[in-house]
């Protein structure tokens, strides 16, 4: 898996990524940010290493959503990208959504739970 390599993008092509290696994690994050950021119930991440990731084509747009968090977004299409945040130093997440091969990766775990919509993790529904 050391020799893996995924490339995704934005929805309209502008803003290219790859990521090479194996993830750090694969996971889906409940809290409000990240729901807010999305427009999504939750989000799922792929964590990578920073050197792992490189931006092939386009330059994302930033946004600080709290203190020590960067949201990255194309800023032609609007697309949700990539997330960098001091909580987790030398990792860039990335949106499963925008790989082009998301079913590549399943998610491992649930972060912020404590903050899920309360239908979401009914598993008996």
């Amino acid at each position: 898996m050391a020799n893996e390599i995924h490339q995704g993008g934005c929805q309209c092509g502008a803003v290219r990524v790859e990521v090479t290696g194996t993830p750090t994690f694969v996971a889906n994050c409940h809290c409000g940010e990240c729901r807010k950021a999305t427009g999504a119930a939750f989000s799922t991440w792929v964590g990578c290493a920073n050197d792992k990731v490189r931006w092939l084509s386009g330059k994302p747009a930033q946004f600080s959503s709290s203190p020590g968090v960067r949201r990255y977004y194309c800023p032609d299409c609007g697309t949700p990208l990539a997330y960098q945040g001091s909580k987790w130093p030398g990792e860039t997440h990335l949106l499963i959504g925008v790989l082009d091969e998301p079913k590549a990766f399943t998610p491992r775990g649930d972060a912020f739970v404590d903050e899920a919509l309360p239908w979401v993790l009914d598993r008996d529904r």
